[in-house]
């Protein structure tokens, strides 16, 4: 199964090193042993959650040009070798395939029916797998740019916890970038921008997002916008 996807900012944030290490750092630790990355664009997200633990990376993209970047990618070494590239959806797997670790790295508000999405997703679940998604905060904060690259809908906390798989317990929730959630503020209320240029990601990547990293342990992770859940399944 190929799709196309219609967004234009996968190349915009992969320059966003910052906030990928950071979001790295706080669930880097979820991610281990054999690892479906739902969504993978360009694999941008790869370098920096493909730690030690991992055994090996599967980058599941519907877009045949995106999965054909990758691919590319790891054939010329600059990804890791453990990593390989399958064109298609959740539904493109056999039934039969579990993994360690599923990870939707800002995707699952792309996709109409997130539930019944994350649900499929977990029935890929090894015994104590564990489902990891990132996903843009605050429906208020829905601008021109949201609706340009398909989103249908932005999270809190809560309803990014009751959109998970119903045979799974939630083992981490965060709030994350708290000083950007100014400037989402702003492009929602003042810009209104379908599109942030270069130097907006620049300033937001160099400057809120190390300010974040000090404020979002002092407001307790419950402020941000961006929020982060982790959920388990049993043996």
């Amino acid at each position: 199964m190929s799709l196309s996807y219609i967004g234009s900012e996968l190349e915009l944030f992969s320059n966003a090193i910052n906030w990928k290490a950071y979001v790295a750092r706080q669930i880097g630790r979820f991610v281990s042993g054999r690892v479906l990355d739902v969504g993978a664009g360009i694999g941008s997200n790869i370098s920096y959650l493909s730690g030690p633990s991992v055994t090996e990376w599967v980058a599941l993209e519907p877009d045949a040009a995106l999965a054909a970047r990758i691919a590319g990618e790891v054939a010329k070494g600059e990804l890791p070798n453990s990593c390989r590239v399958i064109n298609g959806t959740v539904d493109t797997l056999a039934s039969t395939e579990q993994f360690d670790t599923i990870l939707y790295m800002d995707v699952i508000e792309h996709i109409a029916d997130d539930a019944v999405e994350l649900q499929r997703a977990a029935d890929h679940l090894a015994p104590r797998g564990r489902l990891v998604v990132l996903a843009p905060a605050h429906q208020f904060l829905f601008s021109p740019f949201d609706a340009a690259i398909g989103h249908y809908r932005r999270y809190t906390a809560g309803s990014l916890r009751r959109a998970g798989p119903r045979d799974c317990r939630v083992e981490f929730c965060r709030m994350l970038d708290s000083v950007g959630f100014f400037a989402s503020l702003a492009n929602r209320i003042l810009l209104r921008s379908a599109q942030p240029s270069l130097a907006q990601i620049g300033f937001w990547d160099r400057v809120m997002v190390p300010l974040s990293r000090v404020a979002d342990p002092a407001s307790g992770f419950t402020f941000g916008k961006s929020v982060a859940v982790v959920w388990s399944r049993g043996n």
